[in-house]
C-alpha cells in the first residue's frame, strides 16, 4: 500500500489490479510491482482534483469515461524515471533498451559546476536602475550583458527561480515538452498563475492551451532543444513574396536578412553554435563559419541521409546551440538521451543563463531579483515610462516596489510582454503602453508543426543523443501554391514515456494490456519521428488580450487568448506531413502515421511570437525596428514578440541576434566578443 492513502482501502484493491490490467507481469514487472500504488498516491498530493478520476476508474473500470487517461497515466509512471515512483529499479528502461546517460557512461562528472548568478533579495533592491531588463530568456539575457558592459547598472527581473541543473535534469513527467497533466519544473507551478481562453475557460500552467515557456532564469533556453537556425532572405520578405492571403495579416519586416547578418555571426559566436559546412537552399550568405563542427550522429543519421538522396532532396546538419567541443571555458556534450526539455548535465547546452548572463554579472553591474514580476510600467504626468512597479513573493509575503529606471527592455516572452504593456495604462494610453493604435497583442504566433512517426523491423534509434542530427530545408519555400513551409529534422532521442504516447496516440498499440507492453519493448527503438515548423502566415484576430474580471494572485488581470490559425498553415502542415512520411518510408519505415487532424485556439508555445511586431509605420506595428516602443525612446522589447512573421525554423538564434541589434544601437557600440577576435575554443 502506499505510504500515503487518501483513498479507501477496496478502491486501492480495484485500482491495483486495474493497473495490472494496463501493464501486466511477464518477463518484467507488472505496474503495481514496479510502484504504481505509491506512483499513483504520490500524484494525488499534487493534483488532489485527480480522486474522483480514480474513484470513477475503481467503480467502472474500462467503462469509465477516465479510463484512457487512467492507463495513460499508469503507463507513464511505469516508463518514466524511478524517482516518480512507478518505475522500480529502471525495469522498464531494461526491458525496452533505453538509457538516460551516454553509451559508455559519463566522460565527467555531472551534474557540471554551474557559475553562481548574482541574485539580489527585494529588500536590497535600489531604488533607481540605469536599465531595468524584464524578462531573463534570449533577449533579456542579451540586453543585460550588453548594457552592463556598456556601463549601465542593471536591475533583471525574472518570475520564476534560478533551479539548478541538478533539479533539471532528471523528471520525465515534469518536463516541459511532456505533456502528463502535471506542472513543469521549469515553471510556473503555481496554479493562481491562470489564463483564459476565448470560450471564458480557465487553464493552467500544466494545460497546453496555457501556451507555456519557461518561467525561470534563462527563460526558455533553460531548458531548450537548441536548433540554432537563422532565417533566410525570404523569411523578412513574405508578403512581397508571396501577397497576403485572405484573412491573413502576413507582412514584410522592416529589416531584411543583410542587416541582421552581422548580429547572426555575432550570436553564433558569442554563444555558441555548432553545426555543418552547409546551409542548404533558401539560407543567406554568411561571412564566418559555425565556430564548433556538428555535434557527432550515428548510423541514424546516415540511413535518413541515403533516403533523402534517392528522394532528391538535399540534407545539411542540424545547427544546434550546444558544444560539440570545449568552448568558452565550458564542456563538450556527452551526448546523453536527456535534452529537450531539460537542464544539460554537462552545462553543454548554451542559454541565457551560462553565457549572456554570466557575462552581465561579471562586471558587477547587474543582478537579478526572483519570483517577482514588473506589474505596470510606471509613467509620470507627461506619460513618459519613468520606471516599473515591481510585484513579489517571499517566503510566503506578497510584496510591492516602485523602482525608477532611466531605461526599459521588456523580454518577458510575446504572451507576457503583451500582458505587461496591456496592464500599463495612463491618461495618455488608457489601453496600455503602445496601444493607442489596438496593435498590442495582435498577430500572436508561434509555430504549427507537421511530420511523421514511422515503425522499422530494425533497430534504427541508436540513442546517440541529443537526436536531430540530419534536416531538409529544401520545403522552406516555393512548395507550389503553399504560402512558404518550413524544414524538416529527425527528432530528439525520446523518452519512453512519451514514446509510449506517440505509440498510442498513432495507433501502433494498444493502452492497455500485454500487446502494448510488447509494443514497447519492440518498437521503442524501431521507431523514429521526423518533424519540421511551418511559417504561420499570421492574423490579427490571432491575439493577447487581458481579461479584468479574472486576475492572479497580485490582482493583475490576466492573459486572454483569441483567434487561431490561418487555413494556410494547416495546409503547410500536411504538406510537411507527407513529406515527412515519404522521407521515413524511403528510409525502410514499414507503417507511418502522418500528422494532421483539427486545430482550435491561437498559437503559442514555446515558439511563442508577434505580439508586439516591429514595423516602419505607428499604425500597424507596436515597435520600431530597433525594438522601441512608438512613442516611448526609453522603452524597448527584445523578445520574439517583436518578430512580424516567424520563420519555417526555430525561432531562438533570431531573437539573440535581433536583440543584440537593439542593444548596439541603444548603447551606441557594444564590441563584445566578435570585434576582439576572440570566440575559440576553451578547455
Amino acid at each position: 500500500m502506499p505510504p500515503v492513502d487518501p483513498l479507501p482501502e477496496a478502491v486501492w484493491e480495484q485500482l491495483t489490479a486495474l493497473m495490472d490490467y494496463v501493464v501486466p507481469a511477464d518477463d518484467y514487472p507488472s505496474a503495481s510491482q514496479a510502484g504504481g500504488a505509491h506512483f499513483l498516491a504520490t500524484l494525488l498530493e499534487e493534483r488532489p482534483d485527480w480522486r474522483a478520476r480514480l474513484d470513477a476508474v475503481a467503480r467502472d473500470g474500462e467503462a469509465s469515461e477516465h479510463w484512457d487517461w487512467f492507463a495513460e497515466i499508469v503507463s507513464g509512471g511505469y516508463y518514466a524515471d524511478p524517482a516518480n515512483g512507478g518505475n522500480t529499479d529502471a525495469a522498464s528502461w531494461r526491458m525496452v533498451d533505453w538509457q538516460p546517460e551516454p553509451l559508455g557512461g559519463w566522460p565527467e562528472k555531472v551534474p557540471a559546476e554551474e557559475a553562481a548568478p548574482a541574485i539580489v533579495h527585494p529588500r536590497d533592491l535600489e531604488s533607481r536602475y540605469d536599465a531595468i531588463v524584464i524578462g531573463s530568456g534570449a533577449g533579456g539575457g542579451v540586453a543585460a550583458c550588453g548594457l552592463a558592459e556598456a556601463g549601465r547598472q542593471v536591475l533583471v527581473v525574472e518570475a520564476g527561480e534560478w533551479p539548478s541543473i541538478e533539479s533539471l535534469h532528471r523528471d520525465h513527467l515534469r518536463n516541459p515538452r511532456s505533456d502528463w497533466g502535471l506542472a513543469p519544473l521549469s515553471g510556473p507551478v503555481d496554479e493562481r498563475q491562470v489564463r483564459v481562453l476565448e470560450n471564458g475557460r480557465i487553464v493552467r500552467p500544466f494545460e497546453g492551451a496555457w501556451n507555456n515557456n519557461a518561467f525561470t532564469a534563462g527563460g526558455g533556453t533553460r531548458v531548450y532543444g537548441a536548433q540554432a537556425w537563422r532565417f533566410g532572405p525570404l523569411d523578412f520578405r513574405m508578403a512581397s513574396t508571396y501577397g497576403v492571403p485572405d484573412g491573413s495579416a502576413l507582412s514584410d519586416w522592416p529589416i531584411s536578412y543583410q542587416d541582421l547578418e552581422p548580429y547572426y555571426e555575432r550570436a553564433e559566436w558569442e554563444i555558441g553554435v555548432s553545426g555543418g559546412p552547409e546551409d542548404g537552399p533558401w539560407a543567406g550568405p554568411r561571412t564566418r563559419e559555425f565556430p564548433m563542427p556538428a555535434l557527432r550522429s550515428g548510423p541514424k543519421r546516415d540511413r535518413l541521409a541515403t533516403a533523402a538522396a534517392s528522394l532528391g532532396f538535399s540534407t545539411v546538419h542540424v545547427p544546434m546551440l550546444i558544444n560539440s567541443q570545449p568552448y568558452l571555458g565550458r564542456r563538450a556534450c556527452s551526448s546523453c538521451n536527456l535534452c529537450i526539455g531539460f537542464a544539460c548535465p554537462d552545462d553543454a547546452k548554451n542559454g541565457s543563463q551560462n553565457t549572456m548572463l554570466t557575462r552581465a554579472f561579471a562586471t558587477k553591474r547587474a543582478h537579478i531579483v526572483l519570483n517577482s514580476r514588473a506589474s505596470q510600467l510606471r509613467t509620470d504626468v507627461s506619460g513618459r515610462v519613468v520606471g516599473v512597479t515591481l510585484v513579489g513573493e517571499t517566503g510566503g509575503v506578497m510584496w510591492s516596489r516602485e523602482i525608477d529606471a532611466a531605461e526599459i527592455v521588456v523580454a518577458a516572452g510575446a504572451v507576457e510582454s503583451a500582458r505587461l504593456l496591456l496592464n500599463s495604462r495612463s491618461t495618455r494610453e488608457p489601453h496600455g503602453i503602445g496601444n493607442n493604435n489596438d496593435q498590442v497583442g495582435r498577430h500572436l504566433q508561434g509555430h504549427v508543426y507537421g511530420g511523421a512517426f514511422g515503425l522499422f523491423e530494425d533497430v534504427v534509434e541508436d540513442l546517440v543523443g541529443p537526436g536531430p542530427s540530419i534536416a531538409t530545408t529544401d520545403y522552406r519555400h516555393r512548395n507550389g501554391d503553399l504560402v512558404g513551409g518550413g524544414i524538416i529534422a529527425d527528432e530528439f532521442v525520446a523518452l519512453p514515456a512519451n514514446t509510449y504516447w506517440y505509440l498510442v496516440s498513432s495507433g501502433f498499440i494498444p493502452r492497455a494490456g500485454l500487446a502494448g507492453k510488447q509494443g514497447m519493448r519492440r518498437y521503442l527503438r524501431r521507431s523514429l519521428r521526423l518533424m519540421g515548423p511551418v511559417q504561420e502566415v499570421t492574423s490579427a484576430e490571432s491575439r493577447v488580450r487581458v481579461d479584468d474580471g479574472v486576475v492572479d494572485q497580485y490582482g493583475l488581470p490576466v492573459v486572454r487568448f483569441s483567434g487561431s490559425v490561418h487555413a494556410e498553415d494547416l495546409r503547410a502542415r500536411d504538406f510537411t506531413s507527407r513529406m515527412s512520411g515519404e522521407w521515413l518510408r524511403a528510409a525502410g519505415a514499414v507503417d507511418t502515421f502522418e500528422f494532421g487532424g483539427k486545430r482550435a485556439g491561437p498559437s503559442g508555445g514555446q515558439h511563442q511570437a508577434g505580439t508586439l511586431r516591429m514595423g516602419s509605420d505607428p499604425s500597424n506595428s507596436v515597435v520600431d525596428e530597433y525594438g522601441r516602443v512608438w512613442g516611448h525612446e526609453n522603452v524597448r522589447v527584445m523578445d520574439g514578440s517583436v518578430h512580424v512573421t516567424n520563420g519555417g525554423v526555430n525561432p531562438v538564434l533570431t531573437i539573440f541576434a535581433t536583440a543584440l541589434r537593439s542593444v548596439e544601437h541603444m548603447t551606441g557600440s557594444w564590441n563584445g566578443l566578435r570585434k576582439a577576435g576572440s570566440g575559440g575554443t576553451d578547455s
